[in-house]
């Protein structure tokens, strides 16, 4: 390899998303707070690519109070006004008031299990999926577990949650170890 990492195909060529996909992509992720922040910023990403998102971050970090959920479930309507204001961030108004009522759901989510954490991982028995990918572009969208998650979610009154968000969150959060098999990062994570 010549000293040359060899990592999964989405993430080439870009510093931001290597850095990324070496030191947060498919790690396990088991902290609330942080399984709130991936949920947020996957409802923002669809129908955008995840590059656009994850060079906004930042910036939704700072209009979203650090991604507190218990601040944002409060959010009226004048935040809502200076987030639609915001050009540093997606200013779409429904995945907005999505966010706002998810922070509500998540906590009753909470209330329920405990932790966010202990409902989400449940659907994969609290242990990640490791998968056998030989070219990301074969990998799967979606999964009868993404589809059951999302459904579950749905009904617990979770929006911007479709199947495929879904299942690029279990991705991101490490429920399911999707790194190329050729990828550094396939058997560290």
């Amino acid at each position: 390899m010549n000293g040359v990492l060899k990592r999964c195909g989405w993430c080439e060529g870009d510093p931001l998303y290597e850095a990324y996909h070496d030191k947060e992509w498919g790690v396990p992720v088991k902290e609330d707070a942080i399984l709130f922040e991936f949920l947020i910023l996957e409802t923002f990403q669809a129908g955008l690519s995840w590059i656009t998102i994850l060079r906004k971050r930042e910036n939704f970090r700072a209009a979203f109070d650090a991604f507190d959920y218990q601040k944002i479930a409060e959010y009226k309507s004048d935040k809502i006004e200076e987030l639609l204001l915001n050009p540093g961030i997606v200013r779409n108004k429904l995945k907005i008031n999505a966010t706002i009522s998810n922070a509500r759901a998540f906590m009753k989510i909470q209330k329920e299990f405990g932790t966010f954490s202990t409902y989400i991982w449940g659907f994969v028995n609290n242990s990640p999926i490791k998968n056998t990918i030989n070219k990301y572009k074969e990998g799967p969208s979606k999964t009868s577990i993404s589809d059951s998650l999302s459904q579950d979610l749905k009904k617990r009154g979770f929006k911007f949650v479709g199947s495929t968000v879904i299942y690029a969150h279990m991705q991101a959060t490490g429920m399911v170890n999707d790194h190329e098999i050729s990828c550094f990062r396939y058997e560290e994570v």
